[in-house]
């Protein structure tokens, strides 16, 4: 007999050989009908893998991330199998599970496909499906796995067979099909009732565009077709709200091939749509203790050699500026911590100036690949937000809880209100990544994982995630579709003062070192705001549209009407303009919905005989007369309420 644990605690025991579908079913007949993948010892296993010693075992459905993982994974393994009935020369490579659905990279030879194949390839899946062929995970020498792969001509597997060492080799059968494959499927192909493939694109086989390109077919799978419904639907929405789309009808940014790929050009409304950004967390930066800074666009080499980013992001980077003199160097600035750390080290600072934070609006540039840009969430220019809290070891909770704190605040104040936490730590097997003792580094995490604690915040910890020169909480926000984004993140980091010589005279008249935090409760104000277009679908809070109030006149003789109304919107710092155009009313009305516009007001004879403004709302319509300064008092008023103080 064996004792397994569950995630409850409580441990039952079993005949040695149980699978993790006899626990399920020793459970409820109900969870064994909706377990789909299990984890023993935190390994993936098959449900029918035997279970030979004492564990703790953990049982996966569809609802948990690594039961999607499983479950399009083996997906994957059908669309190959659908693949190779049209195709059989096609040569396939690998097919992962992905965060929303699956893919199979395929070398089609001098063979084509296209969206027009995708039904037939659904249909054949889904036929495959309802046969509930068992998945059948068992190891392969090297020596046979190349032979079969030679045998088959596929030099893709074999040059992955050729990396991998003997007896970690698995093949996964299911039906008359067979895949190379390190495990973690459903029990049988009957779980998966509805799939749909989404895309096709161009990839290079192991990203190496120096390496053959492929084709990289996208999908994706669900047990009931009701979720796939539903996932369609929210697919088509998210369309709408595509922010690339909403940027462009709202006027907001623009990209130039003449200027550059991934350099975004900010527009009048989208300018003024950051600048209220930008205005709002000054002025609760300004209340939190920060002072405002302002550094280079370019930097020294030595000064990123110095911080450690150029050995880390150096290919990734913006190639070094030859300036005329010989062997000088600079580059496009990647980071702002090493220009802070060097205002920082202008004048020296005793324990009774600590903390000292310096904030920036600060823009920085990456050269990411061509293929990996997309509109405002993956650009080579943006600006960070950025902060660096320079503090005593002594101040470093507090001062981590008051950054949670402003982070919290910037959430809530936009209407991003359903987030988790992460705490990403070190890899523990692959220190070689990272910079700093491992002292400091211990010093750092148990900070971070305290301080979250007593915030009262739950957050997961994943290992492997901390930036390379320290530990951080990661914000993580769902959005009004239910997506993840990564947003808001704080670091500590013991390294860069150690880089950059930072010190400061103790109580003890002795030199120290200072703890860095470094914060963006936003990151990049470009993925912040593409996030916040597509979460809110281009209708911003109140305080943050950069056009409050559109003022309607239904003729040319109430203009000046119209202008006396703007003057005093003005006057009370509501952001207004007026639609002058020899256009009907009605026309004007539609154009200000689709602007997203929050407010319309409507003036003609009777308004300007009464003082008074005929009000519409965006969504909503017609909500009536009111006098000009009480429409006032109330936007104001709606304003005001509408954001916490800090």
């Amino acid at each position: 007999m064996i004792n397994i644990t569950l995630p409850d605690g409580s441990i039952k025991e079993y005949a040695k050989g149980s699978t993790p579908m006899d626990v399920a079913y020793s459970i409820s007949s109900g969870l064994a009908r909706a377990v789909i993948s299990a984890k023993f010892n935190d390994t993936t296993v098959e449900t029918s893998t035997p279970l030979n010693e004492n564990g703790s075992l953990v049982l996966i459905t569809f609802n948990d991330a690594d039961g999607k993982k499983a479950f399009w994974h083996s997906s994957a393994h059908l669309m190959a199998q659908a693949v190779l009935k049209f195709y059989p020369d096609a040569k396939l490579t690998i097919g992962p599970a992905i965060e929303n659905g699956f893919y199979y990279d395929i070398d089609f030879g001098d063979k084509t496909i296209s969206d027009k194949d995708f039904k037939r390839i659904e249909d054949k899946i889904i036929e495959t499906a309802r046969k509930k062929h068992e998945f059948k995970l068992r190891e392969v020498s090297k020596a046979d796995a190349l032979a079969l792969y030679k045998k088959e001509n596929n030099p893709f597997k074999v040059e992955l067979i050729e990396n991998l060492e003997d007896g970690s080799i698995s093949f996964c059968d299911h039906d008359d099909f067979t895949d190379l494959c390190r495990g973690g499927h459903v029990p049988n192909t009957g779980i998966i009732k509805a799939v749909k493939l989404t895309s096709i694109a161009g990839a290079y086989w192991r990203g190496d565009e120096n390496k053959p390109q492929l084709t990289r077919l996208y999908g994706i799978s669900f047990p009931k077709q009701k979720m796939l419904k539903e996932y369609l639907e929210m697919i088509e929405e998210a369309k709408k709200r595509d922010h690339r789309k909403l940027g462009k009808e709202l006027e907001l940014f623009a990209f130039s091939n003449k200027v550059g790929q991934g350099l975004p050009l900010w527009l009048p409304k989208g300018a003024a749509l950051r600048e209220t950004l930008e205005n709002f967390l000054k002025k609760a930066q300004k209340k939190a203790g920060y002072q405002m800074v302002i550094t280079p666009h370019i930097g020294q080499k030595e000064l990123y050699v110095t911080s450690g980013h150029y050995e880390k992001y150096g290919a990734d980077s913006f190639q070094p500026i030859h300036t005329p003199k010989e062997d000088e160097e600079f580059l496009l600035k990647p980071m702002n911590c090493p220009h802070h750390c060097e205002i920082y080290n202008i004048k020296p600072f005793s324990y009774k100036d600590l903390p000292v934070r310096y904030a920036e609006f600060g823009t920085v540039y990456r050269y990411e690949q061509s293929g990996e840009l997309h509109g405002l969430t993956r650009v080579r220019g943006f600006t960070q937000d950025d902060a660096h809290i320079f503090c005593m070891p002594s101040q470093l909770k507090d001062e981590f809880k008051a950054v949670i704190d402003l982070v919290l605040y910037v959430f809530k104040s936009v209407g991003f209100e359903n987030f988790t936490a992460q705490i990403s730590l070190r890899d523990p097997d692959n220190s070689e990544k990272y910079i700093g003792s491992d002292s400091n580094w211990e010093k750092a995490e148990n900070a971070i994982i305290e301080a979250t604690e007593e915030k009262g915040i739950e957050a997961v910890v994943e290992y492997g995630e901390a930036a390379f020169y320290g530990p951080k909480l990661d914000f993580m926000v769902k959005d009004a579709l239910g997506r993840t984004w990564q947003l808001g993140t704080i670091q500590v980091d013991y390294n860069l003062p150690e880089r950059f010589d930072l010190t400061y005279t103790g109580s003890d008249d002795k030199q120290h070192r200072p703890v860095m935090i470094h914060r963006a409760p936003f990151g990049s104000m470009e993925r912040f705001i593409a996030i916040l277009l597509e979460h809110t679908a281009g209708n911003f809070p109140l305080w943050l549209a950069s056009e409050q109030v559109i003022i309607l006149p239904i003729s040319d003789k109430y203009q000046n009407y119209a202008e006396k109304v703007l003057n005093l919107l003005e006057n009370s710092d509501i952001r207004a303009l007026i639609d002058d155009r020899s256009e009907k009313t009605g026309r004007k009305i539609r154009d200000a919905e689709v602007k997203k516009i929050p407010f319309m007001l409507i003036v003609g004879e009777r308004e300007e005989k009464d003082g008074t403004v005929s009000v519409r709302k965006h969504g909503e319509g017609d909500l009536g007369i009111r006098s000009t300064e009480e429409f006032i008092t109330n936007l104001t008023d709606e304003v005001s309420n509408s954001i916490e103080k800090f």
